[in-house]
């Protein structure tokens, strides 16, 4: 189990979880809500760092907002610098996946200064990835319409627990290469449920003209990125675009991997942290 803490900060109060040793590193993602489980990405970086899974605004015991645009991404960066100032931490490192992933990139461009390192995967750079038709999330993708369909289901307040189930599994096998691996990976003690009202706000306001490529090329923050070279939310040719554009990072690609290499791939990726520490 992880430890939960809660912190007061001059920008409100917020929740965390702690596990490991080491070199801080703050770990969290930009629309979802963590418990004592912990994070089953988060969890290898704790045998090299003292991770701070953190809950943004509106997620857990975090304070929430009335303002949706609190939570976007500079607002995140914002929160996430109070919180760091207020553990006593000249600097640390950050990680994201995903849309944790983006996070990175912004809060490197944002706040370049404070970082040690960024660690981030599964990823764009841009709303580029919602065009390309290896994206699920693309109109073009034969899996769009059924996602779209699981994801009204979901929002239904009667949509029953064992439908809920089978829905969500049909929408993460989606992302898992291979597909017999879905069962180990369920099984882990993990956390990280999504909330509503912060993907609504990523979805329908910051993405519509998200583009960080402009400013990363001014980014030279150490960068570890990575993908998996099967990934079918962001395919893998945006994280390695965003690792071209970083002058200071390196490319590090999961051959059998869809969108979750840390769990497709878990011996391959402990490799990967290794070695991001001992550089």
């Amino acid at each position: 189990m992880w430890e939960q803490c809660l912190i007061k900060t001059e920008r409100g109060r917020f929740e965390y979880f702690k596990k490991g040793t080491g070199d801080p590193l703050c770990v969290t993602h930009l629309y979802s809500e963590f418990n004592t489980n912990g994070n089953i990405f988060a969890l290898p970086f704790t045998k090299h760092n003292t991770v701070f899974l953190v809950n943004l605004r509106g997620c857990g015991k975090s304070d929430n907002t009335s303002n949706p645009h609190d939570y976007s991404m500079d607002t995140a960066v914002k929160d996430l610098e109070a919180i760091r100032k207020a553990l006593g931490f000249e600097k640390w490192g950050f990680a994201g996946h995903s849309t944790g992933g983006m996070l990175a990139l912004k809060y490197a461009i944002l706040a370049k200064e404070r970082l040690t390192k960024i660690i981030a995967g599964g990823l764009c750079a841009s709303a580029e990835y919602m065009r390309h038709p290896k994206s699920i999330y693309c109109k073009e993708n034969p899996n769009h319409a059924r996602v779209l369909e699981i994801i009204r289901l979901l929002g239904l307040n009667d949509t029953p627990l064992e439908e809920r189930r089978a829905l969500n599994k049909e929408w993460a096998l989606m992302s898992i290469y291979d597909k017999s691996l879905y069962n180990d990976i369920v099984s882990r003690a993990n956390s990280g449920k999504v909330v509503s009202a912060r993907l609504d706000y990523f979805s329908y306001t910051e993405l519509i003209d998200f583009d960080l490529r402009p400013l990363l090329p001014n980014v030279n923050v150490p960068a570890f990125i990575y993908c998996g070279r099967h990934d079918a939310q962001c395919p893998y040719v945006f994280s390695r675009e965003a690792a071209m554009l970083m002058p200071n990072a390196t490319m590090t690609t999961f051959e059998e991997s869809n969108h979750n290499p840390f769990v497709e791939e878990e011996k391959e990726f402990e490799r990967f942290v290794e070695y991001i520490a001992a550089n």
